[in-house]
């Protein structure tokens, strides 16, 4: 039997979970659960100052929300010091790294001098070939970069080939002084340790992957696949970005009632197709998704689709699950659940009304409370003259009813409207205001059972005795 490939999702936690981040941990996820590969989770936490234990609770709150779950991890870099540190004298110890001391402030100095000359600084090896290296000396670690001619290329899953010259590249830094290493030796120490074999990510490291090819060469290490994706835009065709772009944080989609299997259908899309299919289920990604099929152009964020998207998701996933997803949205409005069975029922009426889980709760809110408080305009509209005649017809009919079921409440509405030779709106909308407050809601005979036989009643009395004064 074959060694199962490795994949990972390395993120940085420096905030929320971005939702490019959430695209590049769903691909690789989708590629590891259809091949049966291994997908590993890692935490590149290096960046101290930034770096932050909320940062990663957002990121593992935002991948447990979108069900993307992992086999390996979470591992923390700054568990993993000395692994670098091991490494980092291997090299030195081949004559592939050097210990630099050129201060930071020198370091300024000669860029500053470069880009008044507009040019572009790369460092000048100035320590490349010192007679001796003192280990107790404040230093970095960098690279030693062939020199002279020569180039580095990879054929990459999704764009293809791609070269850079060694030229174009300086003796980059490995190790700081302080034993921390940067981006491109600690994803490549640790890709390698970690068995990783096919490294997803996106489109803004494809200049990192020279230099970490620079370094699996120096070691000797077998290259693992890559596979670069597109950037994500944002409407404004701006790299969807942190300080620009609010809809870039996956939980705020989660705050505002968007469903994850509407969002990971959503941003699979974006740079990811399979023929003409817009609605893909998780299990029809898992069977579809490859890396042939993921585009080289950036994917623009579209929050109309997206809409429509959790829309359908809301009228398809079953009422027992939007109403458990619910039920959050619905306590934080101060409503309780607790007691009231129909609230699947609610679901299946509001769901062809409703595009979020946050709407959903905002139009459910007269379902679950004790009386309602009447729309003045509407009351205005329909709890006068002959519209109460109406009403008054319906509670008397309604009190009658043995079968409080929605066809049996809608034949006696029907009845009182023969009897009055008027339109069922005549009738239906009265009682839909005195018993919803306002002139919406679903179909009246629905409407009145969900809200329940005693309620329902008590709120038609309530409106028959809604004064004129209390109107003004």
């Amino acid at each position: 039997m074959s060694t199962p490939q490795r994949l990972r999702f390395a993120p940085s936690p420096t905030g929320y979970l971005h939702i490019g981040g959430a695209r590049t941990a769903l691909f690789n996820w989708l590629y590891a659960r259809r091949h049966h590969a291994v997908f590993i989770l890692r935490i590149e936490d290096t960046d101290r100052e930034r770096s932050t234990a909320a940062s990663v609770q957002a990121i593992l709150d935002g991948l447990r929300w979108l069900g993307i779950d992992w086999d390996e991890g979470p591992y923390f870099q700054t568990e993993r010091l000395p692994v670098y540190r091991e490494w980092s004298e291997k090299l030195i110890s081949r004559g592939l790294a050097y210990r630099c001391y050129c201060t930071r402030e020198i370091l300024e100095e000669r860029r500053a001098a470069f880009e008044r000359e507009k040019r572009t600084y790369r460092y000048e090896g100035t320590c490349r070939n010192l007679p001796s290296y003192p280990a107790d000396k404040p230093h970095v670690v960098r690279f030693k970069m062939p020199q002279g001619p020569g180039s580095l290329s990879f054929t990459d899953l999704v764009i293809g080939k791609i070269s850079k010259e060694y030229s174009d590249l300086d003796d980059f830094v490995l190790l700081r002084g302080d034993g921390i290493p940067l981006y491109n030796f600690g994803a490549v120490a640790d890709d390698h340790t970690m068995g990783v074999t096919l490294v997803g990510r996106g489109q803004e490291h494809i200049n990192s992957t020279f230099p970490q090819l620079a370094i699996y060469q120096a070691l000797g290490w077998q290259l693992p696949q890559f596979a670069h994706f597109p950037l994500i835009l944002g409407p404004d065709r701006e790299k969807l970005s942190k300080r620009r772009h609010p809809e870039a944080d996956v939980m705020l989609h989660a705050r505002n009632g968007i469903l994850p299997e509407a969002l990971l259908n959503f941003i699979v899309r974006l740079g990811w197709s399979h023929g003409d299919d817009e609605v893909i289920s998780r299990e029809q990604m898992i069977e579809w998704f490859d890396f042939e099929h993921v585009g080289s152009t950036s994917g623009v964020w579209n929050p109309d689709k997206l809409l429509w998207l959790n829309q359908h998701y809301l009228k398809t996933l079953s009422p027992a699950l939007i109403a458990q997803r619910l039920v959050p949205f619905l306590e934080q409005k101060g409503l309780s659940v607790a007691g009231f069975p129909r609230l699947e029922g609610v679901v299946i009426a509001l769901r062809p009304r409703a595009k979020t889980l946050k709407e959903m709760a905002d139009m459910a809110a007269y379902f679950l409370t004790r009386g309602v408080k009447l729309d003045p305009a509407a009351a205005a509209k329909h709890l006068t003259g002959d519209s109460l005649k109406l009403l008054q017809e319906v509670q008397a009919r309604l009190v009658k009813l043995r079968n409080w079921e929605a066809a049996a409440i809608e034949t006696t509405l029907k009845s009182v409207a023969e009897h009055a030779k008027v339109g069922l709106g005549k009738v239906a909308q009265p009682v839909r205001v005195a018993v919803t407050g306002s002139t919406v809601s679903p179909g009246i005979g629905e409407t009145l059972e969900l809200v329940g036989r005693d309620e329902a009643l008590a709120r038609i009395d309530a409106a028959l005795r809604y004064q004129p004064a209390a109107r003004a």
